[in-house]
């Protein structure tokens, strides 16, 4: 029973080490592989990442257009430019992927926007209607 557990932590204590190890770099958090560009991603993996990115920039942009207070459909424009600049700048620049690998540009790209527009509007229209009226 005693050697089964002993076994038990070591197999999990070579598991633990193999996933920190990964490409030959320990990363101390969770955190650095986002600025990694050696790090190795999966689809589903640079996925969520990029669509939570989106998610916060459409946050932040939708509450300092409402309390700016900034009206009218060009600014729906900019903040398209906006995120997608932000997300080929990040996938492109700082990680340095090739694209081809996951699905080409227009899917990196699109990846989260319809979330982050809604998400863009109703916070842009709540702190506009909260602060102006």
């Amino acid at each position: 029973m005693k050697e089964g557990k002993s076994a038990a932590k070591l197999n999990n204590s070579n598991n633990q080490q193999q996933h920190q190890h990964q490409n030959g770099h320990f990363s101390p958090s969770k955190f650095a592989k986002l600025l990694d560009p050696e790090a190795s991603w999966d689809k589903d993996q640079l996925g969520d990442v990029l669509h939570w990115i989106r998610q916060v920039v459409a946050l932040v942009c939708g509450m300092l257009w409402g309390t700016i207070p900034l009206v009218g459909g060009i600014w729906i424009g900019f903040f398209l430019l906006i995120s997608s600049g932000i997300i080929y700048g990040y996938y492109a620049m700082i990680l340095k992927i090739d694209e081809e690998d996951f699905g080409g540009h227009s899917a990196l790209l699109q990846e989260g926007l319809f979330a982050s527009i809604t998400l863009f509007l109703l916070s842009w229209i709540l702190a506009y209607s909260l602060a102006h009226f």
